[in-house]
């Protein structure tokens, strides 16, 4: 049972606008360190899976770009998209792959763009998980679990969806002792979709909710026996690339348009994983973040006292609590300012308040609908 890995990074991050834009979008990035968020996915799995393992499914249009980020990836391992029709096809066209490469691969599917503070838990939850994915439902020894990876909540989010597991046992039947503890797998019970705040902060007492952080680990003929069996029509577009992989290039390229041609747009989360009887969750304490805006960026960053933190050449003056980043040099001052989001590109400048940065995916979706696409 060989492991392998897919990067998702098919994404445009158009809630991290102005500096993610459609040419050069979040995941290649350079948001906390030198590192592109892409690079430092690669990294951190390194070294449970090998260059020579990993697959990353991005956008036609960022193919070029995917290479250049990360060289150590046999170029014949990214896989273009022709169109973004979320996650179920991306998934679907690398299982058929990984399928045709090694008939028993297992798959760990991670975004490109998040952020882990302790990569060795992150490890350790990870080779729980694979050892989950690997072992077949007593009920039925031709059928794997489905695992995804759900993290322990710090505070009534309602940006993230929820999961719900047994908590009363894992998957030998002794009790989780919690949070530091060997990670071990838990029966899903539920998927809530993102709740407001009263029922965020029930989800947390309740103790028996995570965080849907959208990683997920399996079969690869596991996954696509779901998808056939959940969503056929993303199963039935796909399908035909079993008999293509390995063959031409030229032929998988045709192939794969015809694939996103006829497929559906869905998610996996709505298509199979809140559908699927067989599904599992290892709970994660590894410092987690998923950078979905700049919200995200200023709670994950060194602050000062008055915890501010600017990015550039930026000064605060009577400021708290916000974040600021100058371009090109230029000064960006901050006076009076209170849970302020200032980020200037050159060409433009976003000021939001912090609890609004979800809001900026509107303002990217507005540029769209008035034709002002040199900002998008």
């Amino acid at each position: 049972m060989a492991l392998y890995a897919v990067i998702m990074a098919g994404g445009v991050g158009s809630r991290f606008w102005p500096r993610s834009r459609r040419a050069l979008p979040k995941q290649f990035l350079d948001v906390f360190d030198e590192a592109s968020l892409i690079q430092n996915t690669f990294a951190r799995l390194q070294p449970m899976v090998t260059p020579e393992r990993t697959f990353v499914v991005t956008h036609a249009d960022y193919a070029a770009t995917t290479r250049e980020h990360l060289p150590a990836v046999p170029p014949a391992n990214i896989l273009a998209e022709p169109q973004a029709r979320n996650t179920a096809p991306c998934i679907a066209l690398a299982a058929q792959r990984l399928h045709a490469l090694d008939p028993d691969a297992v798959m760990v599917v991670l975004p490109a763009d998040h952020r882990i503070a302790n990569v060795a838990r992150f490890h350790e939850v990870l080779r729980a998980a694979v050892d989950a994915a690997g072992t077949p439902v007593a009920a039925d020894a031709g059928r794997y679990p489905l695992v995804t990876i759900g993290i322990r909540p710090t505070h009534p989010e309602t940006g993230y969806g929820y999961i719900q597991f047994d908590a009363d046992g894992d998957t030998d039947g002794t009790p989780d002792g919690g949070p530091g503890d060997a990670p071990v797998a838990h029966r899903v019970l539920t998927f809530a979709e993102k709740p407001d705040l009263a029922t965020a902060e029930r989800f947390l007492d309740a103790g028996d909710f995570l965080w849907n952080s959208g990683m997920f680990i399996w079969r690869a003929d596991a996954i696509l026996d779901a998808l056939a069996e959940h969503t056929p029509e993303v199963a039935a577009a796909f399908a035909p690339l079993a008999g293509v992989f390995g063959a031409d290039a030229s032929d998988a390229e045709a192939a794969i348009a015809e694939a996103y041609a006829a497929t559906p747009k869905i998610s996996i989360d709505y298509g199979v994983m809140e559908r699927a009887p067989d599904v599992m969750v290892v709970p994660g304490d590894f410092g987690w973040s998923d950078v979905g805006d700049w919200r995200a960026v200023h709670e994950l960053a060194d602050k000062d006292e008055a915890g501010n933190r600017g990015d550039g050449h930026v000064i605060f003056q009577d400021t708290a609590h916000s974040y600021a980043r100058s371009a090109d040099g230029r000064l960006l001052v901050l006076v009076g300012m209170r849970d302020a989001l200032v980020v200037d590109t050159g060409d433009a400048v976003l000021v939001c308040h912090r609890d609004k940065a979800q809001q900026v995916k509107d303002v990217v979706d507005f540029l769209g609908l008035h034709g002002m696409t040199e900002y998008v």
